[in-house]
């Protein structure tokens, strides 16, 4: 009985000086020792210890892999950065030490050409992916709008954040509007974007324009606005209100979500562990927002569905009402300069809502 009343001394004494700011956790070693914490109680079973000098050891152990800091991969771009530091002060509020590991990604490297000319999917998530399953960073930080709808072997979205406004907005120039036309811009303006499904909706409202692509981060690419290198450019709002630009110089038509579609899970953030590591997943299942995930989950679905990545011309976007019932506007074209099809449709459940929506848009 000894050896035993000295593990637990240290257990406790480990407990009060609050070196587990988390609960509860299952810590196991050479296959037969298995210890829970938790706030109320400690216990421990199947206890085969030799010496209590063994047990102070394995215990120090124990504390060095659980305090650790975690790691998070994240994109070097300021939006990406304010995304990591907003996770970063997230886990510290439930006591969880972090920091930020940075990883280019080829959409980052790839600056000359659109999204709608790249081949493939996961421009901005993969180098980030393949360090998380290296091991090298513990979990990444993502724009959900980003990311593959089928995530690699091995890892997994594990929560989402609060949604920012969705909407995508149009800047103009205060030289190039036209308030007797729609959108207030003038004739045949220039206008800047290099998503394929922002370009397929602007010239559904306004055929006349001239669509020119723009790469960079959302500060570069509103100052190449004010260069004049073009009359207007179209962006997510999220990343304009998340780093608090300010764009009052500047003509700002924020677009209705419903008539304008933006991509899907745009305004929202998702955080990628792997799969197999239940400690960071039950972290992060602290700070989830499960009625994000609920509307996000169909608009993703629908982008499944359809085999598609952010190069596709197609917007979903879902919301909930106050009695729960869900409410998804789809719009998708064939091309970027193709007619675009769009779907309305209400459910009081999810089941089969992304499904409807596809089979409408072949009818």
């Amino acid at each position: 009985m000894k050896r035993y009343s000295t593990l637990f001394s240290l257990l406790y004494i480990y407990k009060n000086e609050n070196h587990f700011p988390y609960f509860p956790f299952f810590v196991k070693k050479n296959h037969t020792t298995i210890i829970l914490f938790s706030n109320d109680y400690l216990c421990a079973s199947k206890l085969e210890f030799l010496n209590s000098d063994f047990c102070e050891i394995f215990f120090k152990n124990a504390i060095m892999e659980f305090s650790k800091k975690i790691k998070i991969g994240t994109r070097g771009s300021r939006l990406a950065l304010w995304q990591a530091e907003f996770l970063k002060s997230q886990l510290a509020e439930i006591g969880v030490e972090s920091e930020l590991i940075i990883i280019k990604t080829r959409g980052d490297q790839i600056q000359h050409i659109g999204f709608d000319k790249m081949e493939g999917k996961g421009f901005f998530t993969k180098e980030i992916e393949d360090a998380l399953l290296r091991g090298d960073v513990d979990m990444a930080v993502h724009s959900m709008k980003d990311m593959p709808t089928n995530s690699p072997e091995g890892l997994v979205i594990t929560a989402v954040s609060y949604r920012e406004d969705p909407a995508d907005w149009l800047l103009i120039r205060k030289e190039s509007m036209d308030a007797s036309l729609d959108l207030r811009m003038k004739k045949n303006a220039i206008v800047g974007t290099s998503s394929a499904r922002r370009k397929a909706q602007m010239l559904d409202f306004r055929d006349d324009i001239e669509l020119k692509d723009i790469r960079g981060n959302v500060p570069t690419r509103i100052e190449k606005l004010r260069k004049g290198d073009f009359d207007a450019i179209l962006l997510a709002g999220a990343g304009v209100q998340r780093l608090k630009l300010d764009v009052s110089d500047l003509e700002v038509i924020k677009f209705n979500v419903r008539e304008f579609v933006p991509a899907p899970a745009q305004g929202v953030l998702a955080f990628q562990t792997c799969s197999d590591d239940k400690d960071t997943r039950r972290i992060l299942k602290k700070i989830h927002h499960s009625d994000v995930a609920k509307c996000t989950n169909i608009e993703r679905k629908v982008l499944n569905l359809l085999d598609g990545g952010c190069q596709l011309p197609m917007g979903a976007y879902c919301e909930r009402d106050e009695d729960g019932n869900y409410h998804l506007w789809v719009a998708k074209a064939d091309a970027w300069d193709g007619e675009v099809k769009r779907v309305r449709l209400s459910s009081s459940t999810s089941f089969e809502l992304a499904e409807a929506a596809i089979k409408k848009l072949k009818d």
